[in-house]
């Protein structure tokens, strides 16, 4: 989809249909929807008095012009409270606008800028908000299914007044492309099927992605693995007849700097609990297990075109967990890359043993800070639902900015804590350093405490996205054609954000 700026007045357009937006509560319209109303002789404030247009967030209501102006059909986008306004309700308003396009088959429409100038928002933040939310909501995996007879938007056009505004807005739309369509590759990678996405599968991409930007990319398969002593990853792919990969990608944008920042990503390509079996009720949910892998390659695509200043280590351990004759059980004693040996309980708690050597790794590269990211609990969707994931390291500098990039990009985190006084004593073991479970309570908490055992005296923090890796209903900007559900691509941008906060700030 192609998404260009043109300068010009909303009421000289010449489009199928053009968007504009309204506040909640407000009865009379100004700036480019006020204008739209006076060339239609004030029939957007009459259905605004009349309750047929109120403004509600993501409500759409669409006028047919009949002549009265250039543009043939007017849709009026509701942004919500005015006082509750942010960039976040600017992207679910332009999924919306994207949506109602679709339903309408244009190939094309006109949009302003939503939230452009209004209160502390500048141009260029609405302008890229726009871009992101109508890029994702337009995303819809459709490899596998037949070819459908649907009129696909192949562009959308910002329309600004202002010439000296343009360039800006173009410089929003490159920034906003490329925060899209990396949450896309992500999602791409993500709704994959595990018969297609195996360990090595990811492992190629990311070959790929590295020849793409001219990045270093090295793989470990199970020889080079052994040989690192990374004997958590192994056991955990060792039932499946794909074998374990870690890939490490990385990005050098800064050559005056030796501080490496890692990203580290949990890449389940389908979690079946190995011995300790889930249930079968979707099971085939779990191939988005790989969904913490996806937001960092998806992240190292974003950093590379946009060209960050930042030096950056992405790593992801890849593994298939499946139960046979081969595969590791509860009982077992394993041997992480750190050296700790760890005590097998629960087999369905494997990504944190994928993680431990995946984090050991990265802070023998020389990353500090690093931040993982992993659908590793059930707890916490228990404890923070599907709208936010979970956040928690032992640097409180560094999840705070983790926190402060999350809400500028609508990837909302909460600080859980580790209080290792009381929560050791579900995972101490009598037979080795630490078993890989706690059971069910603190379970999201537990799992942090367990990974910071893996990251020596670096500065770390831990997403837990098992709330917010997928979606079981349709949202403005997040997946559609998935009988609703998909995969989000959940933490992409938010990484993106805080990369380049942290290369200005350390």
């Amino acid at each position: 989809m192609d998404i260009l700026v043109q300068q010009g007045s909303v009421t000289e357009i010449q489009t199928p249909l053009l968007v504009v937006n309204l506040f909640e509560g407000v009865t009379s319209p100004g700036g480019a929807t006020g204008a739209v109303d006076s060339a239609l002789g004030g029939l957007l404030s009459q259905l605004i008095a009349e309750g047929e247009i109120r403004g509600k967030l993501e409500e759409v209501s669409v006028i047919h012009t009949l002549g009265k102006l250039p543009a043939q059909r007017v849709a009026v986008v509701g942004l919500g409270p005015r006082e509750q306004f942010s960039l976040e309700a600017v992207r679910r308003a332009s999924g919306s606008a994207l949506k109602k396009a679709q339903e309408l088959r244009v190939k094309e429409y006109h949009t302003i800028v939503h939230g452009g100038g209004i209160g502390a928002l500048g141009v260029d933040a609405g302008a890229q908000a726009t871009v992101e939310g109508t890029l994702l909501a337009n995303y819809s995996y459709r490899q596998y299914k037949a070819p459908e007879d649907e009129t696909e938007v192949v562009r959308m056009v910002f329309v600004e007044r202002d010439a000296g505004k343009t360039a800006e807005i173009e410089r929003a739309i490159t920034k906003g492309n490329a925060y899209a369509e990396a949450t896309i590759a992500a999602r791409e990678l993500a709704a994959g099927p595990p018969n297609l996405v195996d360990p090595e599968y990811l492992a190629e991409r990311a070959r790929e992605l590295a020849a793409r930007y001219g990045l270093d990319c090295q793989v470990l398969g199970p020889e080079e693995m052994e040989a690192h002593g990374m004997g958590a990853i192994l056991a955990v792919g060792q039932g499946s007849d794909h074998p374990p990969r870690l890939v490490a990608i990385r990005y050098q944008g800064d050559l005056s700097s030796q501080r490496w920042l890692g990203l580290v990503g949990k890449g389940i390509t389908f979690d079946s609990g190995g011995i300790s079996i889930k249930p079968a009720q979707h099971m085939e949910q779990m191939k988005y297990d790989k969904a913490g892998a996806c937001a960092v390659l998806g992240a190292m695509q974003g950093i590379a075109e946009l060209k960050l200043k930042a030096n950056v280590l992405g790593v992801i351990g890849a593994a298939e967990n499946l139960p046979s004759s081969h595969s590791y059980r509860p009982g077992d004693i394993v041997r992480a890359s750190n050296g700790k040996t760890i005590e097998v309980v629960n087999t369905d708690a494997e990504g944190r043993l994928v993680l431990a050597d995946a984090l050991s790794y990265a802070v023998k590269q020389g990353a500090d800070p690093v931040v993982d990211i992993a659908t590793l609990t059930g707890g916490v969707v228990v404890a923070l639902g599907t709208g936010g994931a979970g956040v928690m390291g032992n640097d409180e500098t560094l999840v705070r900015r983790l926190i402060e990039a999350g809400d500028r990009v609508g990837e909302r985190l909460w600080e859980l804590p580790i209080w290792e006084d009381y929560l050791w004593e579900q995972v101490k073991s009598d037979v080795a350093d630490i078993m890989n479970s706690g059971g069910r309570y603190g379970s999201a908490p537990v799992g942090g405490l367990f990974l910071s055992k893996f990251v020596g005296e670096a500065r770390w923090a831990h997403l837990d996205i098992a709330g917010t890796a997928w979606v079981d209903t349709d949202q403005p900007y997040l997946p559609k054609a998935y009988i609703p559900r998909g995969p989000t691509g959940f933490g992409t941008r938010l990484f993106l954000e805080f990369v380049q906060a942290w290369a200005t700030q350390g």
